[in-house]
């Protein structure tokens, strides 16, 4: 696994630290996502959250895989009270005052994530998968990309309110580039 990321792009109500492990005496607050999983503790991304209101907590976020090429830390996101916590790729979005409520993202393993806040009204997180690519703004899941490649979405990069890249294409066997409209998740 890789050193974690810290990335706070966006404004955030929240502090938070990664802990080296999970600490010998436990917080009377702890919450271990996703709820429902074996030997969490192999591995596990422990976070020490304060929310702006309310007590702290600790979150325990399941390990997903110990390839380096799998992303693991914290990012804001554009809602201030939200906490985005990767572990070896599996993705969590945590509440940070209702620590009870989350989502795990459905790609597993998530690749690479990008913030987006260059538009004010449209702040993303971009979430990278093997083929697509999902957005997520303030107000949750915000587009879904069509299929961008068959095995590998590479050199990414955003300019002008538009997201490039390159996917792997199965038919050709080569790397074609895309476009896409960072409002709509839609190619141009």
């Amino acid at each position: 696994m890789t050193v974690p990321t810290f990335d706070c792009s966006f404004s955030h109500s929240w502090t938070a630290e990664i802990l080296p492990n999970r600490p010998m005496i436990l917080p009377s607050r702890h919450f271990v996502y996703p709820g429902a999983v074996e030997e969490v503790e192999r591995g596990a991304l422990e976070v020490l959250v304060q929310p702006a209101i309310g007590q702290s907590f600790l979150a325990t976020c399941a390990l997903g895989f110990r390839d380096p090429a799998a992303p693991t830390g914290i990012w804001a996101c554009p809602d201030p009270d939200w906490i985005c916590a990767v572990s070896g790729g599996y993705m969590y979005l945590i509440h940070s005052g209702k620590p009870e409520e989350f989502v795990m993202l459905r790609y597993r393993p998530v690749l690479e994530i990008l913030p987006y806040s260059a538009d004010p009204a449209n702040k993303l997180l971009l979430f990278v998968g093997h083929h697509s690519i999902l957005a997520w703004g303030r107000d949750g899941e915000t587009w879904e990309s069509d299929r961008l490649s068959w095995e590998g979405i590479t050199n990414l990069r955003i300019e002008d309110n538009l997201l490039r890249g390159d996917g792997w294409n199965l038919r050709t066997d080569k790397d074609l580039p895309f476009v896409l409209d960072l409002r709509t998740g839609k190619r141009i």
